[in-house]
């Protein structure tokens, strides 16, 4: 049965930041917007990008995957090791790395150059985010201060993929598709000097030595997996490809289970894995990325062919969406501290799905336009208020000393839900004889996935105390209730 505890009156005081916090947030939150930036800047200037290389309308999607690859397959293992190692360090490398990267994909004289390039930002990036996520949680601590740390974050990880649709499109019409992999290394360029004498060293007090079973399986799995997930998009699931790379994918994160029960240092605590907060807040994370990418990929096609938009209004719509986004971040706090991140979480998720399900009042007719612009911006409004609450759940009680493992778990959902939402869902639309038969076919899918992922959540978050077992994490959904 459910607690309802009454939250304590003081968490909804906005807590005050030193200079200093402000300045670490904004380094922090500057590397994880121009991480965000990056997985949508870059779809609108495809075209272009393959005239000016020559690259087929097929390579063209190893533009995106190449970058996915590395970012979703090293993130587990980059979060331990700047756990172990120093995640200070480990940031400002991915920092460096990146940049780099961004340079070598801007000025890029061939396909094969470009894919270095951002397959060096997927490793870059993968380094920046767990390690990024980490120093922010261990720099703010738990309550109102992380509250709002995590607000801001989520914040502009939304904005970011927002901004990135709307600013593609305006730098490659103007300045080329270059630009679109330079503003890049210019957002590397302004936060890698302010970063060392800003953010302080933390890693482990003990020194264990890594697990590398556990790292070589669960990073060839991630990667095996999402590569078949990415590649199913373009040549489908029958394909001898795919089925293999996923075949051999489950394989390993199987055999990553098996190992890590049995090794004494392992990369991925299973008693964190089993831990409710873990459990269920990584499913809703992972369902709300995945769904909500699929729905943007899904309604720019309905827009662009159905209705006949242009690239840049397509973009425009989704900037309302990210604008309302920014504002709702701003609040999220208040609203985690008034309600709870358990109840904010739930109530978010249905409010995605139930504005979701709104979509399904679109048509043919141009003015569908205003309806789907509301509801798609009300429904990244309530992706936001589960982006935000569904972190604090994940990372809330876990010691500093894992706090790299358990912010790499929640990257890595955010990284597997948008790879494998678009060619899971993504290819009802794609296939189908008529788009706008395929949108709503979509559209029903997602709805009923997203609610029934609300009523899995709330069940899964309950406060329980049917014996002495559950009492440790009855206590932490109750600590959540009470933020």
């Amino acid at each position: 049965m459910a607690i309802d505890t009454t939250p304590n009156p003081s968490p909804l005081a906005a807590p005050r930041l030193s200079t200093r916090d402000k300045l670490v947030l904004f380094v922090l939150c500057a590397a994880q917007f121009m991480v965000a930036l990056d997985f949508s800047v870059l779809n609108v200037a495809l075209p272009a990008l393959g005239a000016d290389l020559g690259m087929s309308r097929w390579a063209l999607q190893w533009a995106v995957t190449a970058f996915a690859l590395p970012s979703g397959g090293f993130l587990l293992l980059f979060g331990r090791i700047g756990d172990l190692y120093g995640r200070r360090r480990l940031f400002l490398s991915g920092l460096a790395l990146f940049g780099a990267a961004s340079l070598l994909a801007a000025f890029a004289w061939d396909p094969a150059s470009f894919l270095a390039g951002r397959a060096l930002q997927g490793i870059g990036a993968a380094a920046i985010v767990p390690t990024g996520m980490s120093l922010l949680t261990t720099t703010f601590p738990e309550g109102p201060a992380r509250d709002r740390a995590l607000g801001i974050s989520g914040t502009l990880l939304s904005l970011g993929f927002t901004v990135g649709m709307v600013a593609g499109g305006v730098m490659t019409d103007v300045l080329g598709w270059r630009s679109t992999m330079g503003v890049l290394a210019l957002f590397a360029l302004i936060v890698l000097p302010l970063a060392p004498g800003l953010l302080p060293e933390s890693r482990t007090p003990e020194r264990p030595r890594l697990d590398v079973p556990g790292a070589v399986t669960v990073t060839g799995g991630l990667l095996s997996v999402i590569y078949a997930l990415s590649t199913a998009a373009d040549r489908g699931f029958g394909h001898l490809d795919v089925i293999a790379t996923l075949g051999a994918g489950l394989a390993l994160l199987s055999l990553f289970v098996l190992v890590e029960s049995r090794t004494e240092a392992p990369l991925v605590s299973l008693p964190m894995l089993r831990r409710r907060t873990v459990a269920w807040g990584n499913l809703a994370g992972l369902v709300t990325f995945s769904m909500m990418s699929t729905l943007v990929f899904v309604l720019t096609l309905y827009f662009e062919e159905t209705l006949d938009l242009s690239a840049f209004r397509t973009g425009l719509i989704f900037g309302v969406a990210g604008v309302l986004s920014a504002v709702a971040g701003a609040y999220a706090s208040k609203v985690i501290g008034r309600f709870g991140a358990r109840r904010t979480l739930v109530g978010s998720l249905v409010g995605q799905g139930v504005l979701t399900g709104v979509l399904l009042g679109v048509n043919a007719d141009v003015w569908s336009v205003w309806l789907a612009t509301v509801a798609v911006s009300l429904a990244c409004v309530c992706h936001l208020g589960v982006i935000v609450s569904y972190g604090l759940t994940v990372t809330s009680g876990v010691p500093n000393e894992e706090q790299g493992l358990a912010t790499g778990l929640v990257t890595s959902t955010q990284q597997v839900g948008i790879t494998v939402g678009i060619p899971l869902l993504g290819v009802l639309a794609t296939t189908s004889s008529d788009l706008l038969t395929g949108l709503h076919t979509v559209l029903v899918v997602e709805t009923t996935i997203v609610l029934a992922a609300a009523v899995l959540v709330a069940l899964g978050l309950r406060s329980r105390r049917t014996n002495a077992k559950a009492v440790p994490e009855a206590a932490e959904v109750e600590a959540l209730d009470a933020r």
